[in-house]
């Protein structure tokens, strides 16, 4: 596994930084099946009260993120792995219950998970509510309104200004918006 250690809001990481990030990221190595292939990307960014660490993995078909914040860069490391393992742990549990689901069976390597132990995690995944919209053409302006009406943070309509392209507007961690289009 390739991975990158990247420093914001004026933390340089340290060699020390580097090598704790790679050992940590190390024992989660054993999840994936194209371990060569695959590249992390571990973002530092330090705050006047905290420190928070994001960590990506872009897979084949799935991106996994997790993102932790705690007084130090190493608890929030700690975090972040943990909260990647147990999305691990999710998807692969998912796809021992669907078969028939192509992509994620294919990047995670069988042989580091036991069903019975993942039982929790099985049931805990399950979809709970099934809601069905009425998509409105309207601008993405228009949109960010809406979903602050609605109070959630994220809200999917019709594009009005990209020739009605379905679209969800959402509210990011730092509170700005950001819009996901469809290809």
């Amino acid at each position: 596994m390739k991975i990158e250690v990247l420093g914001k809001n004026g933390f340089v990481p340290s060699q020390t930084n580097k090598d704790y990030a790679q050992e940590k990221l190390a024992k989660i190595e054993h999840y994936f099946q194209d371990q060569a292939e695959l590249e992390a990307r571990v973002v530092c960014k330090v705050y006047s009260e905290y420190h928070k660490v994001e960590v990506t993995i872009p897979a084949k078909n799935i991106v996994l993120r997790a993102e932790a914040q705690d007084q130090d860069v190493y608890s929030a490391l700690d975090k972040a792995l943990d909260k990647l393992v147990a999305q691990i742990v999710k998807y692969k549990t998912r796809t021992k219950s669907k078969e028939n689901k192509e992509g994620i069976k294919e990047i995670f390597s069988n042989d580091a998970f036991d069903a019975k132990a993942l039982e929790k995690e099985i049931i805990a995944s399950q979809l709970v509510r099934s809601k069905k919209v009425e998509l409105s053409p309207m601008t993405v302006d228009e949109a960010i309104e809406h979903m602050e009406l609605t109070g959630h943070d994220f809200f999917i309509f019709q594009n009005k200004d990209k020739n009605n392209e379905v679209c969800v507007v959402y509210t990011r961690d730092d509170g700005d918006y950001a819009v996901i289009e469809t290809k």
